[in-house]
């Protein structure tokens, strides 16, 4: 099982904090990647301060204040840019990195963030996403020298030189979500990833088993993805400890434990093992307290080494 650090940084985080929460995860050797959301608006009772960080310039600092970690988001959203400049900025990043970016990208969902910072957010918002990836890989496979174009609904391209061409020969690019039909036939024809947040060892299973089907209709082998959770974490030594994280993260330890991955590292061992058992090859874990290194410490020590 791969494990993986995701952040939610509108909640309330400045790049330094990020940065110390890439590099701990990074030194403990055990988490393979950094992601974080991509979201302007502090959701709850989050104070957000200081303020929301930009998702892509964050990766960009931490593409050179990192060594060897991969970067990502969950997901980046399309409502916030342009396919062809999301295709420029991402390009760069991955060069920046030496090749370490994994690009996610979803509709957009949270209006409030679009009115607070004068953001359009279109009704028909899984059209545009269809469009945006269809155009951003596009470009990314594009042969030197050649040029891409391409008319649909909702944006056009004409003579494109299709540049810069990321480091990787292919950035990772992950589509994920709950939706029964739409959503397996986008991952069945863009994604290397499919990733489902925040759902039970049971609709995971279902979920996963979907995508699978839309997958084979494409004429792609099922396994061909990689099919992830992402999951909020709250792992403790004990009772008194699982408590004390959940509730410096407002929530409630038994809801944790029903919903998320919570509890002591055996508890969370198993739980992720019922995950690994319909399918899930990569766990997300939901950071939500980013001043508490000690918990990325305790998964790295007690919770990654029975995973094999």
């Amino acid at each position: 099982m791969d494990l993986r650090i995701f952040t939610e940084p509108q909640q309330g985080a400045s790049y330094e904090t990020l940065l110390t929460v890439a590099r701990t995860a990074e030194d403990l050797g055990v988490f393979s990647a950094f992601f974080r959301s991509d979201h302007y608006l502090r959701m709850g009772d989050a104070t957000g301060l200081p303020g929301p960080t930009d998702a892509w310039i964050t990766l960009a600092g931490l593409a050179r204040d990192t060594r060897t970690i991969r970067l990502g988001t969950l997901m980046t959203a399309a409502t916030f840019r342009l396919p062809g400049v999301t295709a420029i900025q991402v390009a760069q990043v991955d060069a920046m990195s030496g090749g370490r970016v994994e690009f996610g990208l979803g509709a957009g969902w949270y209006g409030e963030e679009h009115t607070a910072y004068g953001i359009p957010f279109p009704k028909e918002r899984f059209g545009r996403l269809e469009e945006q990836l269809a155009i951003i890989t596009g470009l990314w496979n594009t042969k030197l020298g050649d040029t891409f174009d391409f008319a649909g609904q909702y944006y056009t391209l004409t003579d494109s030189p299709a540049l810069p061409k990321p480091a990787q020969e292919r950035i990772p690019v992950l589509v994920g979500g709950h939706g029964p039909s739409r959503t397996p036939a986008l991952a069945a024809r863009f994604a290397d990833e499919f990733n489902l947040p925040f759902a039970s060892v049971e609709d995971t299973a279902a979920q996963f088993g979907r995508v699978r089907a839309a997958v084979e209709r494409a004429g792609r082998p099922g396994d061909a993805l990689v099919y992830s959770n992402a999951l909020v974490a709250c792992v403790g030594r004990d009772d008194a400890e699982v408590a004390r994280r959940a509730a410096a993260i407002g929530r409630d330890a038994d809801e944790l434990r029903a919903n998320g991955l919570a509890g002591t590292p055996d508890e969370v061992v198993e739980k992720i093992g019922r995950y690994a058992a319909v399918g899930s090859a990569r766990i997300y874990l939901q950071i939500l307290d980013l001043d508490d290194l000690d918990h990325l410490e305790l998964i790295a020590a007690r919770v990654a080494p029975q995973l094999g």
